[in-house]
């Protein structure tokens, strides 16, 4: 037998080590990095009154969903210094470097001073940590994935690699579930004032855990033999951007299987989160324990998609779950304010929102600084809506006409104060907006979903739906990615495009989705973020993506 069929075996496997263990050890590892990164995701609300608090409220959580969007931006930045350390260095040496920053980030946001007590300085220091996580998991994920599948035998990679997904899964869960007994253990005053800071702060103790684990695990017998015949790279940059047989590949990855990542499995797992608590209305609580049930039946489904792909192939699971959730966003969607606000559904049914207004003095309702004014008739009649989360749809108004809100019957002017100062026209904003929230309640909006009528299960269901689709893209994804770049540079070549696709077409889904609904009226009009992004990657899957299933991960 060669040096190369041993490591591929599953004798050489159990040579090198304990499959269970190495399993065990990288997915535990990388679900306490995905904790410390997703606890922005329940307390996202929250996370903006402390760190965003000179803004308006649609403002203010706006920049919130833009800080969860900066740790995704620097994950490429992590993939490239992590992917460079993890060719030359090793894969385990990488786990230690990343866990450590990790967990130090987390833990020091549970420290931060809040606006209210330094001003501007407390953001700044949230984006920088925000930042400091990305770049962590930028070399986290990558390297998890390769080191599963260079211990696997090639009959079961798909499955065994499928575990990184449920480490997701697991991770998005503890840390639901942790701010959901922290909430309800001190109460919701005590959780907004202080408590928020506990979930961040527990992640002391999960590095502790991580690191022990991670100190168990030997090198990847792939890399091992890489450095024995002295065959490791030496300019990974080089040969995966600079030579086009590999420089193809990464492109290839980037357009089909990670644009899609970002678009599927961010829509299903945090827009969709976003959408109910944010615009449907949903208490909080609530919101928590639908995504906990979520995440708690994806995991299996990562295993099962994986253990699928051995049979049948990588290609024809990922492609399918891209179609099946891409297909079910919009009328999911529109199936989860039926579910979760049903008032809400009913009084855009009979009593729609109109704003009639010259188009010349309206502008677009998305303020990415947080400082507009918003001083038109327009302007003030949509930015009250905004705020107030409720869609409408646009009317031409003569030239010069001064724009009014139909809701309804019911017509409310709005005023022009273009020439007011800023206390003048806060007051004259004041005053329209308590107007048309009368006729808004008058003609049935609720200002929150009312929790008897919540049909939490439906809302459940629907999101389980998508989330069949999503796991289907990504259980097998960890073994395509890593089959598909030669081994001397697969850390490199494989981290950059996973965290240019999950880290910036699906981090800022929510924030650039959010600022659509704000900016248009229509609360589905950000769906257009995911659905188009992967509309083109399904069609460079289809197009250009190789079945991988089978390869030798010493070539």
């Amino acid at each position: 037998m060669t040096a190369t069929s041993k490591v591929n075996s599953p004798i050489g496997i159990a040579a090198s080590q304990n499959m269970g263990l190495v399993v065990t050890a990288s997915a535990a590892g990388t679900a306490f990095e995905w904790y410390d990164f997703f606890l922005f995701v329940p307390l996202a609300t929250i996370i903006s009154k402390m760190f965003f608090a000179g803004l308006n409220d649609t403002a203010a959580y706006i920049f919130a969903l833009l800080s969860f969007a900066a740790g995704f931006a620097t994950r490429p930045v992590g993939a490239l210094i992590f992917g460079r350390i993890g060719d030359r260095i090793g894969r385990k040496a990488t786990f230690l470097i990343t866990i450590t920053l990790m967990g130090v980030a987390t833990f020091a946001v549970g420290l931060l001073p809040t606006y209210g007590q330094v001003g501007v300085v407390s953001p700044v220091l949230f984006i920088i940590l925000r930042m400091l996580q990305g770049i962590a998991l930028g070399g986290e994920w990558g390297g998890a994935a390769i080191y599963i599948a260079e211990h696997s035998s090639v009959a079961r990679r798909g499955y065994m690699t499928s575990w990184i997904g449920t480490s997701a899964a697991f991770g998005l869960g503890g840390a639901l579930v942790v701010v959901l007994v922290t909430r309800t253990l001190l109460g919701e005053p005590s959780f907004t004032t202080w408590g928020w800071r506990i979930p961040f702060m527990l992640s002391a103790v999960l590095l502790g855990i991580s690191i022990w684990i991670r100190m168990t695990l030997h090198e990847s017998p792939v890399f091992q033999g890489l450095r024995d015949r002295g065959e490791r790279s030496t300019s990974p940059y080089k040969e995966s951007f600079g030579e086009w047989k590999n420089l193809k590949l990464v492109l290839i990855a980037l357009g089909s299987m990670m644009v899609a990542q970002g678009a599927v499995w961010y829509a299903a797992f945090f827009y969709a989160q976003t959408f109910v608590e944010k615009i449907v209305k949903v208490a909080p609580e609530t919101v928590n324990a639908i995504m906990i049930a979520v995440v708690v039946c994806s995991a299996p489904l990562y295993v099962f998609f994986g253990w699928l792909s051995d049979k049948v192939g990588r290609k024809i699971v990922m492609v399918s779950g891209m179609v099946l959730t891409t297909a079910a966003l919009y009328p999911g969607f529109h199936m989860i304010v039926q579910a979760g606000n049903p008032a809400l559904a009913q009084a855009s049914a009979t009593s729609p929102v109109v704003v009639i207004a010259d188009p010349a003095t309206c502008s677009l309702q998305f303020d990415p600084v947080g400082k507009a004014q918003f001083k038109s008739s327009c302007d003030i009649a949509k930015s009250v809506l905004t705020n107030a989360g409720v869609t409408y749809t646009n009317v031409v108004a003569p030239t010069g006409a001064v724009a009014s809100v139909k809701v309804g019957q019911a017509v409310i002017a709005s005023v022009d104060g273009t020439t007011l100062d800023p206390k003048a026209l806060k007051a004259l904003k004041a005053g329209v907006d308590g107007k048309v929230k009368a006729a808004l309640k008058a003609a049935g909006y609720p200002a929150k979903a009312d929790p008897a009528r919540t049909n939490a299960v439906g809302i459940f269901l629907v999101m389980l739906f998508f989330t069949v689709g999503a796991t289907a893209l990504y259980g097998p994804q960890a073994a395509a990615m890593s089959e598909l770049f030669p081994a001397r540079i697969r850390y490199t070549a494989l981290s950059l495009p996973y965290h240019i696709g999950t880290g910036w077409v699906g981090g800022f889904l929510p924030a650039t989705a959010y600022a659509m609904v704000a900016a248009s009226g229509n609360i589905y009009f950000g769906l257009w973020y995911p659905i188009v992004a992967a509309v083109f990657a399904i069609a460079v899957s289809i197009l250009f993506l190789p079945e991988t299933r089978g390869r030798d991960l010493n070539a």
